[in-house]
């Protein structure tokens, strides 16, 4: 999970005393033996399968489960879980999210920073004008975005040095060299 976002797309959530980031959804049934298909969030896509175990979120409760087999397919994920051998058993998990808590993750390097770090953030111009907070993230071919929602919704590209001035975790705020108007 490397780059400027170690695994990139996380989207955390609280549960209890457990952080829960999310690395993706079952989007699909593959076969007649339960077998699923995987949307994952992590980059690359497989980085998913390294993960044990997955927490899948049924009913507003997390349920933790083991990933019995799992390979890349195409261009997606596909994964037999312990304990769902039929295509009936697997349609009941269709658009669940899959999670783990946040110490199963390696811990970012300097300057890397996971997704969910970065969302709920303030952001501010480089004169301290206040833009709102960062409500996701999106990847696209060239550079990440941050999707700012404050008196509008902006999206502003997350490039570090030129745009991205300044990431503050312990204030959780980011400065960033943008026109307020834009």
């Amino acid at each position: 999970m490397a780059g400027t976002f170690s695994g990139s797309g996380l989207d955390s959530t609280r549960d209890g005393e457990a952080d829960i980031l999310i690395l993706g959804r079952i989007t699909g049934l593959h076969g007649v033996k339960g077998w699923l298909k995987v949307y994952s969030e992590t980059g690359p896509r497989q980085n998913i399968l390294k993960y044990r175990p997955w927490l899948l979120r049924l009913n507003d409760a997390w349920l933790a489960c083991e990933v019995e087999e799992g390979r890349l397919q195409g261009k997606g994920v596909v994964v037999k879980l312990t304990g769902i051998d039929d295509r009936d058993q697997a349609a009941k998990l269709l658009q669940v999210d899959i999670g783990v808590t946040r110490d199963q993750l390696p811990k970012p390097k300097p300057g890397e920073y996971y997704w969910a770090d970065l969302e709920g953030m303030r952001v501010e111009t480089a004169d301290g004008r206040d833009l709102g907070r960062i409500d996701h993230l999106f990847a696209t071919g060239s550079n990440d975005v941050l999707v700012v929602i404050g008196d509008r919704e902006r999206l502003i590209p997350f490039i570090r040095g030129q745009v991205v001035l300044e990431i503050d975790l312990a204030t959780r705020r980011m400065r960033v060299d943008w026109d307020p108007d834009f």
